[in-house]
């Protein structure tokens, strides 16, 4: 009997958040591997966007569909009426949750989440939270307990602020868009398959508790990591602020707990975790995988010191970090170039500013290009001697993988799975590390000899670790599994 007609077809709720196929990207590119790759399965695609966007960014195949689930602009609306029953099904599930968040008790935002998981089986509710008495109740709940933790205070608990009008009034409103996604209909299916943590979880729980489908979580990076390191560049004010995150942190380890498979990139989210909720048995790294035929060894490279660096414009790449090292690169080495390839994700357009008012403040615009999307990403990576990448929070990268594959060396930052990734394939520094990420690149583009014994190892270490069969094989062979309750793991 052949491979092919062993393999056993199933529907597969795919929930993913801000990436595919709304938007580019790594994840969005991980996305879409995987649909094309498992082309016996169907994936049922709910995006959790923030606003409704007109048209999905990335062709799609014809074994995915999908539906938006955005967490502004109109609401779901309810499909029953809104009567007195409901209304105090909407206020009491609301209390408990906010209960379970003032005093980070995880059963009790459980219980609340999942009876607003019942109630918008009906609907939407935002009718029933957004209230003058739903306002009232959330800052005499919150105050209360900010009241009695101050009288009883135990050291090392994180403390609650006493909260301002203006505070509970951000809190009601952040929380009824965050609970949104309760509101739409979760799809049948066999197993649900959440890409992050956070909104993608919210959705997977929903499917769980609305149909009984178990489902698998996969990470990239660590998603209540990147919210801290968010919220540390926030205006918000400290008590709006940490009620938020005490709402990531609570959904994160609820999802860690419901998952039957968690499935990071890389081995260096497990103590994260761990740490937050996930057995440990339950927790098996699957690496990230190309296609090495489309990623092939580049022979030739530029005569000139290029250096390129490909992704989003975002923050978490600190792309500042690399211009700032750039410019020591240049005053040694006047030729060199600094090619930046990548597009800017809607809401970034502001740090894209910051990082060419850099470029223009350092005098670099004759040695620093922002050249955007480019429709052949290999050309990306053909174009530079070295591949930087100084993100101060990464999970387990294409980028890096990608340039690896074609032979060329990264200069890489110790985040995330960056180093499992790299090995000793190229030269890993520390996050913002200006000093170290000029000296590194100075040292790759001044020594050939180097950059081509590390670009061999480094297309070698790929062809043996990071392929897209073995990626693909180890989601084939978790989908069963998930739905046989993980026996067999």
């Amino acid at each position: 009997m052949s491979t092919h007609t062993l393999i056993q077809t199933h529907t597969i709720a795919l929930y993913t958040e801000g990436t595919y196929p709304q938007a580019h990207g790594g994840v969005s590119v991980w996305v879409d591997q995987l649909v094309r790759g498992l082309g016996d399965h169907r994936f049922v695609v709910q995006a959790i966007s923030g606003i409704p966007f007109a048209r999905a960014a990335v062709q799609m195949p014809g074994n995915v569909s999908f539906t938006q689930v955005p967490l502004w602009g109109a609401p779901p609306s309810a499909l029953v009426r809104n009567d007195a029953a409901r209304r105090r099904g909407a206020e009491d599930a609301y209390l408990t949750l906010l209960d379970g968040l003032c005093t980070l008790d995880l059963d009790l935002f459980a219980a609340g989440l999942q009876a607003l998981s019942t109630l918008g089986q009906g609907g939407g509710f935002t009718a029933l939270l957004d209230t003058p008495r739903v306002a009232r109740l959330t800052l005499d709940t919150w105050a209360g307990h900010a009241a009695r933790q101050a009288s009883s205070r135990v050291r090392g608990e994180p403390r609650l602020p006493l909260p301002t009008v203006a505070d509970s009034l951000d809190a009601l409103m952040w929380l009824e868009h965050a609970l949104r996604p309760l509101g739409h209909p979760a799809p049948q299916a066999e197993v649900g398959h959440a890409v992050s943590n956070g909104f993608a979880g919210l959705l997977a729980l929903h499917g769980l508790w609305s149909h009984g489908t178990p489902f698998v979580l996969t990470e990239h990076g660590v998603y209540l990591r990147e919210r801290y390191m968010e919220f540390r560049r926030s205006a918000y004010s400290p008590g709006f602020k940490g009620m938020l995150l005490r709402f990531y942190r609570l959904l994160c380890s609820l999802v860690y707990r419901e998952a039957t498979l968690v499935l990071p990139g890389s081995h260096y989210n497990r103590r994260w975790e761990e740490r937050l909720g996930a057995h440990p048995d339950k927790i098996h790294c699957v690496y990230n995988g190309i296609d090495p035929d489309i990623f092939p060894h580049a022979e030739e490279e530029p005569a000139e010191s290029v250096v390129s660096w490909v992704g989003r414009i975002d923050p978490l790449k600190d792309i500042e970090t690399l211009i700032r090292a750039f410019d020591l690169v240049r005053r040694r080495n006047a030729g060199a170039q600094l090619r930046l390839f990548g597009g800017t994700p809607a809401g970034n357009e502001g740090y894209l500013f910051q990082c060419q008012s850099l470029t223009q403040q350092l005098n670099l615009t004759e040695n620093v290009t922002f050249e955007g999307r480019i429709d052949d990403i290999t050309d990306a990576y053909r174009a530079g001697q070295v591949v930087a990448l100084t993100s101060v929070s990464e999970g387990f990268p294409y980028t890096v993988i990608e340039a690896m594959a074609m032979g060329r060396p990264p200069v890489a930052t110790r985040v995330g799975g960056v180093p499992e990734a790299v090995g000793d394939a190229g030269l890993i520094v520390r996050p913002r590390d200006v000093m170290g990420v000029a000296s590194a690149l100075t040292r790759l583009l001044d020594d050939a000899p180097l950059r081509a014994r590390l670009g061999r190892a480094a297309r070698e270490r790929v062809m043996e670790l990071f392929t897209l069969d073995g990626c693909l094989d180890a989601y084939r062979r978790a989908y069963p599994l998930v739905i046989a309750g993980g026996k067999g793991l």
